[in-house]
């Protein structure tokens, strides 16, 4: 057993270490965790944990965690003084919180690809937090130091993070069947608050089927949401759980949203339970963001010790929501004259199919659809833009290569040409992105079309908001 004074020597040597944590990103964040780890051990983290006078929430997931927690930190904040990390995702991030910060409860993203690197298990015992939030789960972000690990292996990491929990609250979504699990095969440990969408004025435009995570079956789904989240049933009984928070309204509008949030859950930190109902509004910011708003309130709403705040801080936060934390490049629809311009980075199916649910908001008449490929070797993505594509419906589709091979984008236009005779192909050059971004920007500008939309692969987010620009400000 670690000695007590080892671990203070441990965690003194490293909050002299903690200025140099001003370095930068990655693991200059990190740096007071990393100094006391080495010296104490990662066990020794169970003994920092103990200072948390309420203790500590964990967010993981596959898309939506930074944001989620961004959004959390800004909710409790107003509560109450917490501990947090977010966009590193070690046990040393969480253990430099733990030093050098101050707070009863702890906020901590924390991304898990693997069990090997993710530890998850150890991190549950280590930390012992008092929360468990989950996002979402599907295969995309399962690849690990260029090799894909199972499915399997990657939501095994996922579900150790909460299976050893014999206390506390999991927050998780119910819409997406493999988070819903997760929270079903704890309910006999813990209490578990179900958040998800009740509303029909969401709706996917192509969801994808998906099996049960219990029996594997193909689950049966009543109404998509987005992509395999939705209202589902399995002939083994397994279902969609009853949701305690969720959304009952949405009113779109082109430059904000009003979202009326509904719920009914067991708040931990004052050992009851809550109801609440209010509309918040928020911007233009895509459907996924929604769940990521769900997921926050529902977690702010499970562990704040103000609950009397619950209407008043989400108002707050949310109608003076100020986007500059969500990253550059992301989707968005700009006027030009009459003409509904969307546009941004879709690199994969989900993020593209993310796109065109905003897009057809917009859309009254015939639209343009301006496609920007990915490389070789990556066909699996093209097939699922295809369908995006053509769930749009368009009037007339333009190619432009989005990564480095024209003879591969070639290939691509050539398949697309097959349902769009009329397509029309672009050569622009990958090394070439002033002349690109020129080409693409006039494109849309003089397009015969009064709806149109650009989305694939590019140059990660400063493409889409070079483009964004020169069309806003030409």
């Amino acid at each position: 057993m670690m000695s007590s004074f080892k671990i203070s020597a441990a965690k003194l040597i490293a909050k002299v270490g903690g200025p140099f944590s001003k370095l930068g990103s990655g693991s200059g964040k990190s740096f007071a965790g990393i100094i006391f780890t080495r010296i104490a051990g990662v066990d020794a983290v169970s003994e920092l944990s103990k200072d948390m006078g309420i203790g500590s929430i964990i967010l993981t997931g596959t898309n939506g965690k930074t944001t989620t927690t961004t959004l959390l930190i800004k909710l409790l904040s107003s509560d109450t003084q917490i501990r947090s990390s977010f966009e590193s995702n070690t046990i040393n991030a969480i253990a430099s919180a733990f030093i050098q910060q101050k707070g009863d409860l702890g906020v901590f993203e924390y991304g898990i690809r693997n069990i090997k690197y993710g530890i998850p298990d150890t991190v549950q015992r280590v930390v012992d937090p008092i929360g468990v939030v989950y996002t979402t789960i599907s295969p995309e972000h399962a690849q690990v130091a260029g090799v894909k690990n199972p499915f399997e292996d990657y939501y095994k990491a996922k579900r150790l993070l909460s299976q050893g929990m014999k206390r506390g609250v999991i927050v998780t979504n119910a819409d997406d069947p493999r988070t819903a699990l997760l929270g079903l095969d704890k309910e006999k440990d813990v209490t578990v608050n179900y958040y998800g969408i009740e509303t029909d004025d969401i709706e996917d435009i192509n969801g994808n089927a998906v099996e049960c995570p219990r029996c594997g079956e193909t689950l049966n789904y009543s109404k998509y949401i987005l992509n395999h989240r939705g209202v589902y049933t399995c002939s083994c009984g397994f279902k969609r759980p009853e949701l305690n928070v969720k959304v009952t309204d949405v009113e779109f509008n082109p430059d904000s949203w009003k979202l009326t949030i509904d719920g009914d859950l067991f708040n931990y930190t004052v050992s009851k339970n809550v109801k609440f109902n209010f509309d918040i509004t928020v911007p233009a910011f895509g459907f996924h963001n929604i769940y990521n708003t769900l997921a926050s309130i529902t977690t702010y709403a499970t562990f704040t010790p103000k609950v009397e705040n619950i209407e008043s801080t989400s108002k707050s936060v949310f109608n003076n929501l100020d986007m500059s934390f969500i990253p550059p490049g992301r989707f968005e629809v700009v006027d030009i004259g009459g003409k509904f311009v969307g546009l941004g980075q879709g690199d994969n199916g989900d993020a593209a199919k993310i796109n065109a649910m905003f897009m057809n908001q917009y859309v009254d008449g015939p639209l343009e659809f301006i496609y920007t490929t990915p490389d070789v070797d990556e066909e699996e993505i093209f097939d699922d833009h295809f369908e995006v594509i053509k769930s749009m419906n368009p009037a007339h589709v333009i190619v432009v290569p989005g990564r480095e091979s024209i003879d591969k984008a070639h290939e691509y236009y050539e398949l697309i040409k097959e349902e769009y005779p009329d397509a029309e192909f672009y050569p622009l050059s990958y090394s070439e992105m002033d002349v690109r971004i020129k080409k693409l920007v006039e494109l849309a500008r003089n397009s015969d079309y009064d709806y149109v939309i650009m989305t694939g692969c590019g140059e990660e987010q400063a493409m889409w908001e070079r483009i964004k620009r020169n069309l806003i400000d030409n």
